[in-house]
């Protein structure tokens, strides 16, 4: 794999033994990938690269949206999301427990110390979206290695630029996003599908895409719900 710059624009390029080139924009810091195949001359993926321009950028602003969107102060009325649904944020000062309670299935309130900053605000959101995600985690991972037939030996949770999840085959361990909070639970549970199949097929081959068709049918739909956007030609 290697990097080609195409005006301002870095794309990671890997050649494959493949048919197709496949051109993808992901979140959430909008990194390019192309994958083409093995006999494709560069001159051909920079002519390929410079007539796709215009549409990487719209792809890449989409997600630049969506962080400006996503950077909060941590104040009343925000819209926060949890789950897939938006709630509107309430903010109290407590001199007692920092927490979070969702109120009316509309509100998510706040608990913080009087005059914190919006570091320790959102510490308290992270640290919140992190315990309910591990809520859930067990019910999915228990439920797949029943159905794969295997076994993991860890899985966690943590904070990550550029991947929705990450699995060490070997050790048959599997983080997820803590981003996957925002997230409606069905992306949670692609993730972990995702990331549980590697443990019996490393590569993202066809052997890997026969396996998710069984598993998780559905799984390109929520795919794209988690905002890969690809052009295949």
């Amino acid at each position: 794999m290697k990097n080609i710059t195409v005006g301002k624009i870095t794309v990671s390029v890997e050649k494959k033994d493949i048919k197709n080139i496949h051109l993808s924009v992901h979140p959430p810091d909008g990194k390019v990938k192309l994958s083409i195949p093995k006999q494709t001359k560069e001159d051909t993926i920079r002519l390929f690269l410079i007539s796709k321009t215009p549409w990487i950028k719209k792809q890449q602003k989409k997600f630049d949206n969506q962080v400006r969107q996503s950077s909060r102060e941590y104040i009343s009325g925000e819209s926060h999301y949890f789950f897939g649904k938006r709630y509107r944020l309430n903010v109290y000062e407590t001199n007692k427990k920092q927490r979070i309670v969702i109120k009316n299935n509309s509100y998510i309130d706040l608990y913080v110390r009087p005059n914190s900053t919006v570091e320790k605000r959102e510490d308290v959101m992270k640290e919140w979206y992190r315990e309910e995600l591990k809520k859930i985690i067990p019910d999915y991972t228990s439920k797949w290695e029943k159905t794969m037939d295997i076994q993991l030996n860890f899985w966690g949770v943590k904070q990550m630029k550029t991947k929705w999840g990450s699995c060490n085959a070997d050790r048959k361990r599997i983080w997820v996003n803590l981003e996957l909070a925002k997230k409606n639970p069905r992306c949670l549970e692609y993730v972990i599908v995702h990331e549980m199949v590697h443990l019996k097929e490393r590569t993202h081959g066809e052997a890997f895409k026969k396996l998710m068709d069984k598993y998780l049918p559905n799984w390109r739909a929520i795919k794209r719900e988690l905002n890969e956007i690809v052009y295949e030609i």
